[in-house]
């Protein structure tokens, strides 16, 4: 992808997500019938943290991973980092424990193996090179550290796709136009499930970025991916 056309694409997402920042959580609820609470404690327990383990959620958006990860961990210090500051507002009127940075995922603002554990939520269908975001995820996070991430998937190949696509494609921007007034944002979101790669070649990309040991958990009738891998 050429410069020019990587720039747009961040531009246009920035937009997208300050458009819907107010009521992104509820749709995320909504969409997926409230199990998204559940994928995120998985998130949490595969950082493998302790008390007084550093955190970084990349592309945090309001932050929901955290505040997940700060109800089981008291101890922990929680950094958030996205580049829609109007996200993070919104997640900040609910959670004050997190320090908020505004950075892009790709040029992350942090020195080299500092956090025990680096975790996204939907931010890799989102950026504009996958490789690069997990180097610097990699390149943050300590040796014997874990990154975690949190991302939809194509639809599998099965008697159910039918159907999962008739509510990827219609059901969910009708959602997106009743609660959040933004039709053509939940299309983006749907349309980008639908063309994202698989959580196999994800894994492939992980891999190459440096990690080990990486496992695929699969949800919500495999349109739902948990990857996680260890930094050697």
């Amino acid at each position: 992808m050429k410069d020019s056309a990587k720039n747009n694409k961040s531009g246009n997402i920035r937009k997208m997500f300050k458009s819907i920042s107010g009521r992104y959580d509820l749709l995320n609820t909504l969409i997926t019938f409230g199990r998204d609470k559940s994928w995120r404690k998985y998130v949490v327990k595969e950082a493998c943290l302790k008390q007084g383990s550093l955190i970084l959620d990349a592309g945090t958006g309001t932050g929901n991973i955290l505040q997940e990860a700060l109800l089981v961990y008291n101890g922990i210090r929680a950094f958030g980092a996205d580049f829609t500051i109007e996200m993070m507002l919104a997640g900040k009127e609910r959670e004050e424990r997190i320090s908020w940075c505004c950075a892009d995922a790709l040029n992350l603002p942090f020195a080299g193996s500092v956090f025990d554990a680096v975790t996204s939520g939907y931010l890799i269908r989102n950026v504009t090179d996958i490789s690069r975001a997990f180097i610097e995820q990699v390149r943050t996070v300590k040796p014997g550290g874990r990154i975690v991430c949190l991302e939809t998937s194509p639809p599998p190949q099965n008697l159910l796709r039918p159907f999962i696509l008739l509510y990827l494609k219609f059901i969910i921007p009708m959602l997106g136009l009743i609660f959040a007034g933004n039709r053509n944002a939940y299309r983006y979101l749907t349309s980008s499930t639908e063309s994202f790669k698989t959580p196999e070649q994800l894994s492939i990309l992980m891999r190459d970025a440096g990690l080990s040991d990486i496992r695929i958990k699969l949800f919500m009738f495999g349109t739902i991916a948990v990857l996680s891998g260890t930094r050697p």
